[in-house]
């Protein structure tokens, strides 16, 4: 029971300085995600309350079915602006059917985590290269920021890629309220401030450094309250400034899913999307904090929480949420140690819109924006395209493509686009394995690249040594590759394989070494193989393949080039026994 109710094990361990601790961070926890659930809600294009009613169930499910123990579950920037432009799809925001898209976007995506999580998946997310998450985030981050500044200055904008937004802003910037952006811009700048600013002058002025870095994290609610006084006691909503307005007070409502299948077809890709992107998002925050900690965190027990924090905001009216990386940080830092923490930030959740909803009724929608800006701007990560440059001209083709794609045509075909582009270039390197030709390093049993080392070799000896596993992928290429160089040297008697980095060879390479081994018997030259590994022998000995093959296997690469070459071989090392046989290293 433990394995799927991790709450079984670390609920034994519980005690009152557990609770404290909990308690503290879920204060803190409480007070950042109050405006940020408002604001994320509005950037998916549902009304306010719907962010307060995904953050009190999934919380607490996430509780129950979660393994993290500092991960803060709840709206995030890439998420709802993945829901926007999904549930845009199929409905016209502010409309029931709207709110309806939602939902069913927020259960299936529970469904599809859920069932990765009993088919034991996590470690699939693994398959979504990072340069390509990078990418797609840093995108999103620009398209999220880049629609913000309408609300921010009062002027309509629409769309959900960059182009259509940057086209409507430019159409409607005569319209800028002069109130709205001054609210909105003093915002801004005030947020930009207390991240940088605010703890050091707390600490100047003689509070502790941890007490300061917490004030500095509710600079939010500062900002809300600060700027809901302004439209208040100024009247500014006369002044044509945007309010969230009246906010119903209660606990989320049950909302029974509506199964339309219609809907379910149209959503069902995006939905997976979401999934999958929500999933490589909480998981890599979860690990990282967990690291920090010496404690682990189960992949797969996380699809199943995550997947039931997903199914319980579709059932409470709620919408998609995954693990959020500032929200979660706040929550490590502020000493969270169990997923308690969660829980109780949905008891305070829960509280606000019981009775503080009322008060927000003139929060500025410029404020709002703000939040948002300010939040998703730390997602934008140039410095990652620099280094992604640096390192893998490959894996930056992949990054840029998904920026691109994303920018211009949107969060799906951002997604499908690095994805797919990522598994035709792991596939194009993969169908090309580095292969080197290796030598002797003199006065060792060592063998490295000809190109890099100076080394010993025969002219009559081809010693080759293969650096991946042997797959459908590769086996045409490698046999190809090793014929051409034989045919180059036309005194060559043998061919070794050096196999150390071989782990597997599959039925197709299987196949391709026999054609090889008739082939280069036909040209009159033997092939050999050496450091099989254990396992590969296995198979190969159930397919008979050393029956007919012309040479021998080695157990080093060492023993086949004193066996083939004992004129040439430097044998200065040779005080370390080694013994041609057959079996596997």
């Amino acid at each position: 029971m433990q394995r799927y109710f991790p709450i079984l094990g670390w609920a034994r361990a519980y005690d009152s300085r557990t609770l404290t601790s909990d308690l503290v961070a879920a204060v803190v926890v409480t007070i950042m995600l109050i405006p940020q659930s408002l604001a994320y809600a509005m950037l998916a294009g549902l009304p306010p309350q719907v962010g307060l009613y995904a953050s009190i169930a999934p919380l607490i499910a996430y509780a129950v079915f979660g393994t993290s123990r500092a991960l803060a579950v709840g709206p995030v920037a890439v998420i709802s602006l993945m829901t926007a432009a999904a549930a845009g799809q199929v409905a016209a925001q502010g409309t029931p059917e709207y709110i309806a898209a939602a939902l069913t976007l927020a259960l299936l995506s529970g469904l599809f985590l859920l069932l990765m999580g009993l088919l034991r998946l996590g470690e699939f997310a693994n398959l979504l290269s990072h340069p390509v998450v990078s990418g797609f985030i840093t995108a999103s981050g620009l398209i999220i920021a880049a629609s913000q500044l309408g609300p921010l200055l009062g002027v309509r904008t629409s769309g959900q890629t960059m182009v259509d937004i940057v086209r409507t802003f430019a159409i409607g910037i005569e319209a800028i309220n002069p109130w709205t952006a001054a609210i909105g811009f003093t915002s801004l700048a005030f947020l930009f401030w207390v991240r940088k600013g605010l703890k050091p002058l707390l600490v100047r002025a003689g509070l502790k450094p941890r007490p300061a870095d917490l004030l500095a994290k509710a600079g939010p609610i500062f900002a809300v309250i600060a700027a809901t006084l302004a439209v208040t006691a100024l009247a500014l909503a006369e002044e044509g400034v945007r309010i969230v307005g009246a906010i119903p007070v209660g606990l989320p409502p049950l909302t029974p899913p509506l199964l339309d299948a219609d809907l379910v077809l149209q959503l069902a890709a995006p939905a997976l999307f979401i999934s999958v992107i929500g999933f490589v998002e909480s998981v890599s925050v979860a690990r990282t904090l967990a690291a920090k900690r010496r404690q682990s965190v189960e992949p797969d027990q996380e699809l199943i929480g995550l997947g039931a924090s997903n199914v319980a905001a579709a059932l409470t009216g709620g919408y998609p949420v995954t693990g959020g990386f500032a929200r979660s940080v706040v929550n490590f830092d502020a000493g969270a140690e169990t997923p308690a923490a969660g829980a109780f930030t949905a008891v305070g959740i829960a509280a606000a819109a019981l009775f503080f909803t009322p008060l927000l009724y003139n929060l500025p929608i410029a404020t709002l924006a703000a939040t948002i800006i300010v939040a998703v701007l730390s997602l934008v990560d140039f410095a990652a395209i620099a280094r992604i440059w640096r390192y893998s001209k490959r894996d930056f083709t992949a990054m840029a493509a998904t920026i691109l794609v994303t920018l211009v045509l949107g969060v799906e075909a951002g997604v499908i686009a690095g994805v797919g582009l990522s598994v035709l270039l792991f596939l194009h390197r993969a169908s090309k394995p580095h292969v080197a030709i290796v030598g002797q390093v003199p006065g060792t049993q060592h063998f490295r690249n000809v190109l890099r080392h100076d080394v010993v070799t025969a002219p009559h000896v081809l010693m080759m040594r293969i650096d991946e596993s042997l797959t459908f992928a590769n086996a045409n290429w490698l046999e190809g590759h090793v014929l051409s160089k034989v045919a180059q040297e036309k005194a060559l008697k043998h061919v070794v394989l050096m196999c150390s980095a071989v782990n597997a060879i599959d039925a197709s390479a299987h196949e391709s070494l026999e054609a090889l081994n008739h082939r280069l018997a036909d040209a009159g030259v033997m092939l050999h193989l050496s450091e099989v590994k254990g396992p590969v022998m296995d198979r190969l000995r159930r397919a008979h393949f050393l029956d007919e093959l012309t040479g021998e296997v080695f157990l080093s690469q060492y023993d086949a080039f004193r066996a083939l070459a004992p004129a040439v071989c430097d044998s200065r090392a040779s005080d370390v026994a080694a013994q041609s046989s057959g079996a596997g290293i």
